[in-house]
């Protein structure tokens, strides 16, 4: 069964202070391609990396990611 994940970073981006995707791209060491994806629930991102962007954000990993639909 695969779980589709949710996220609120376009959110969290905004409240701390405005980060653009390719500030966070740079900070995570990925493409800002990669953020936009993740954004858009195209890409679901490792656990690696979903821990770096919580943890530039400076919040909980379930804060950002969700689980949609889980029974």
């Amino acid at each position: 069964m695969e779980i589709k994940v949710g996220n609120h970073l376009k959110k969290f981006r905004f409240e701390n202070g405005g980060i653009s995707q390719e500030e966070l791209a740079k900070a995570v060491g990925v493409s800002r391609q990669t953020i936009i994806s993740i954004e858009k629930g195209k890409y679901m991102p490792s656990v690696g990396l979903a821990i770096k962007i919580a943890g530039f954000l400076k919040v909980q990993v379930e804060d950002i990611f969700y689980p949609e639909g889980a029974d």
